[in-house]
């Protein structure tokens, strides 16, 4: 099951080589154009640390084009955005263990939807900070994304997402991200444990593929992920840090499987209970 779903994160799992690129930005999108200007120079740079750090660039002011959705989608609840995207992950998750969907319980596909969800947004953020400098703002309504699964799906910030006044501190994903996602997973039965463990867990996964693409920038990717960390909204979420990293919860994903007998991801919390 691990290798049928490739949604979880980096540093989980296998994943395809993609970009992630969002709509192709415009030729004046480029380097001495104005400070704090995103330039896909700059994101090439980052998207070498693997496919969920890597995101395209689009003009400020620019329309979404069809196919692609912002953000704040995800957070309406009224929206059905969330839920359309678990929906999906749950057919993919079945048809992994040749099953009906139905036969997948849907906590379990909202689990691993938000696991994905939180790896794919956050890695972005930690590789700017590390090879740029600068963390971008993820404003809801001007970050695009498009639903795909299988993967890194793509992703896109506005080309002013560095801004030009202050720096943003590290803990706006906090309550721009997590809580939002949190809030969105809730009501389908998914206990906050878990979803503050699948926040550790991305966060995590992300310095670990960082440290695999062999970038000089992954140390400072590791920083950030431990600055991360240590909010107190992850408090009790998990134990250790770097290889002795463990989640002090499941994302559930081995419930996916015929009988429940799916793997188990490594920093899980049920893999000493099955040694």
């Amino acid at each position: 099951m691990r290798a049928e779903c490739e949604d979880l994160g980096p540093g989980r799992h296998r994943s395809q080589d993609r970009t992630g690129a969002g709509p192709e930005s415009d030729d004046r999108v480029g380097p001495g154009t104005g400070r704090g200007l995103v330039t896909p120079e700059q994101a090439a740079r980052v998207a070498v640390l693997g496919p969920f750090f890597a995101f395209g660039v689009h003009p400020a002011r620019s329309a979404a084009p069809d196919a692609w959705r912002v953000l704040a989608d995800l957070f309406e609840s009224g929206s059905g955005v969330f839920a359309e995207r678990v929906a999906a992950v749950r057919a993919f998750l079945a048809a992994g263990g040749r099953r009906a969907p139905k036969e997948v319980e849907e906590r379990v596909a909202a689990s691993v939807t938000h696991l994905g969800l939180v790896s794919r947004l956050l890695s972005p953020v930690l590789g700017c900070a590390a090879v740029l400098g600068r963390v971008p703002a993820l404003d809801p309504e001007r970050v695009r994304w498009r639903s795909e699964l299988g993967g890194a799906f793509p992703l896109s910030l506005p080309e002013d997402a560095l801004g030009s006044g202050e720096d943003v501190p590290l803990s706006t994903v906090v309550d721009g991200v997590l809580r939002p996602l949190e809030a969105a997973a809730l009501p389908l039965s998914v206990s906050p444990h878990i979803l503050r463990g699948n926040a550790a867990s991305a966060l995590d996964g992300a310095a670990r593929a960082a440290a695999h693409s062999g970038s000089p920038d992954a140390g400072r990717v590791r920083a950030a992920a431990s600055e991360l960390l240590d909010d107190p909204y992850l408090a009790g979420a998990f134990s250790g840090e770097g290889r002795a990293f463990r989640r002090r919860s499941c994302c559930l994903i081995y419930r996916a499987a015929p009988d429940g007998a799916g793997g188990l991801c490594g920093d899980c919390a049920l893999t000493t209970r099955r040694h």
